[in-house]
């Protein structure tokens, strides 16, 4: 799985005029799934995600994880995540899961924030959607669980 953290003061996600989900303070977090994906890399990368400490604490220091802050969540599906590039013009999303799969894990994902964090917002898996922020900081934060689980090389 990969994600795109973004720290917000709020953020809110429409499909064709009409808002569907929403956050207030905390993340929007934008999220790709890939074939080789299970439950088991949405609950490393949810762990990751909840514990990072990006938020500031009373020194303003990023010292605070999302969990601290009692922070808000906006979880929208984004396959364009596994875009690759490096051949021609046109992008290749052969590298994300199958709608069926990506659904299935997004909604997992989501499950586990919301067992966590009181707001949860989501996007529409496979809507043309329209993404509003207003970012904090800005901080903007990529993980991907495929170097979550590498050991690290020095």
């Amino acid at each position: 799985m990969r994600a795109i953290l973004q720290r917000v003061r709020r953020a809110s996600v429409s499909v064709d005029g009409t808002e569907v989900g929403r956050c207030g303070s905390g993340y929007l977090i934008l999220l790709g799934v890939a074939p080789h994906d299970s439950d088991r890399t949405a609950r490393l990368l949810w762990d990751k995600v909840s514990h990072l400490r990006v938020f500031a604490d009373e020194t303003g220091r990023m010292n605070r994880s999302l969990l601290d802050v009692s922070g808000e969540v906006l979880v929208v599906s984004q396959f364009t995540l596994y875009a690759d590039c490096r051949r021609g013009r046109r992008p290749s999303f052969a590298g994300a899961a199958e709608p069926a799969v990506a659904s299935r894990l997004y909604e997992r994902f989501c499950s586990l924030a919301e067992a966590d964090v009181a707001q949860v917002g989501r996007g529409t898996f496979g809507a043309h959607m329209e993404v509003s922020l207003v970012n904090d900081g800005p901080v903007t934060i990529c993980l991907d669980t495929d170097e979550l689980t590498t050991p690290r090389h020095r």
